[in-house]
């Protein structure tokens, strides 16, 4: 969104590369921006972050969202004059719908995370901002201290974009591994059999029903699949009651509320160190393993409201009461 404010303003003279881009956020802006439009699919936080950020900068906003969205989300876009269209369908539906809203109109852009190179190098940022922050702690990332980074997966331009990144930061020494729910693994499915984007995981008799809305997805992007197929270490999936039980260990143990989804990663380190194939596959020895530096990738917590944490949290007890 903010590239391709970027390119309207300097079409129209109104800013070059040198300016402060503070004023895109300005009244004048926000009267020039007023003129165009964008569009996003979504299931959850993508669109909460394309919608909230165009609607400040005074674009049109209308976010595409599928059923799995949830109602938090929803209300805060529309809080901030942003048009929501909900679908009964899944992501699938809803991002499709939307390329097709924008077909006709030349002033509507359309943010699309399955496919867009522009959106997966912006992602690909992280990479260099997690280095510099491992290098201000002193932390090293080397053959000898490898690096694990374990990231929640959806359609697959975030997760993708973003190992790009560490790839492109920490070469071989970064070993990023993909989490999805069992009920939506989209790009376990399209990697392993080679499809991507042409088989679904409905085709093999899975719902793409999940409480991490934004890993609810059936069909995982083509590009980004393709593209990192052979940069990834590998991919689990874990359950929603997984999801939830360490929804709650997180929260009672260091006080940090995610929503579900951000704790896919989680499972992650406990993996790596349980599985020796994992380990014997990749030939690291056991000082490497004890070496090693493990970061899981928190997607999303922070704007959730309080009510809706509290029913996160309830579910949570419910299943780690159990046992």
């Amino acid at each position: 969104m903010l590239y391709h404010a970027e390119k309207l303003a300097i079409q129209a003279g109104l800013l070059n590369i040198e300016d402060d881009y503070a004023q895109l956020d300005s009244p004048a802006f926000r009267a020039f921006f007023s003129q165009y439009s964008i569009a996003v699919g979504s299931t959850g936080n993508l669109g909460l972050s394309i919608g909230i950020m165009s609607a400040k900068l005074g674009f049109d906003v209308t976010v595409h969202m599928s059923a799995d969205a949830r109602q938090w989300k929803k209300d805060k876009l529309r809080a901030h004059n942003v048009t929501v269209i909900e679908y009964a369908e899944d992501y699938g539906v809803a991002v499709e719908e939307g390329r097709k809203s924008v077909e006709n109109n030349p002033h509507c852009f359309f943010i699309d995370d399955e496919n867009s190179q522009t959106l997966f190098l912006g992602y690909s940022v992280a990479g260099q901002r997690l280095k510099q922050q491992l290098d201000e702690k002193n932390i090293v990332v080397d053959q000898n201290h490898p690096l694990f980074v374990y990231l929640p997966c959806g359609v697959g331009g975030g997760p993708g974009g973003v190992a790009f990144g560490l790839k492109m930061a920490f070469g071989d020494h970064v070993h990023c591994i993909f989490a999805e729910p069992t009920h939506s693994p989209c790009m376990l499915l399209g990697v392993a059999t080679g499809l991507h984007d042409e088989i679904s995981v409905q085709a093999l008799g899975i719902d793409n029903i999940t409480a991490a809305d934004g890993l609810a997805v059936g069909r995982a992007s083509g590009f980004v699949g393709r593209a990192m197929q052979r940069l990834l270490d590998g991919f689990y999936t874990l359950s929603d009651e997984t999801m939830y039980r360490l929804l709650g260990m997180l929260n009672d143990t260091e006080q940090l509320k995610l929503e579900p989804s951000a704790l896919a990663g989680m499972l992650g380190p406990i993996l790596t160190n349980q599985y020796q194939y994992y380990a014997t596959l990749h030939q690291f020895s056991q000082q490497q393993l004890a070496q090693a530096n493990h970061i899981v990738w928190g997607t999303g917590g922070g704007m959730v409201p309080e009510e809706e944490m509290d029913k996160y949290l309830a579910q949570a007890s419910v299943f780690n009461t159990k046992g």
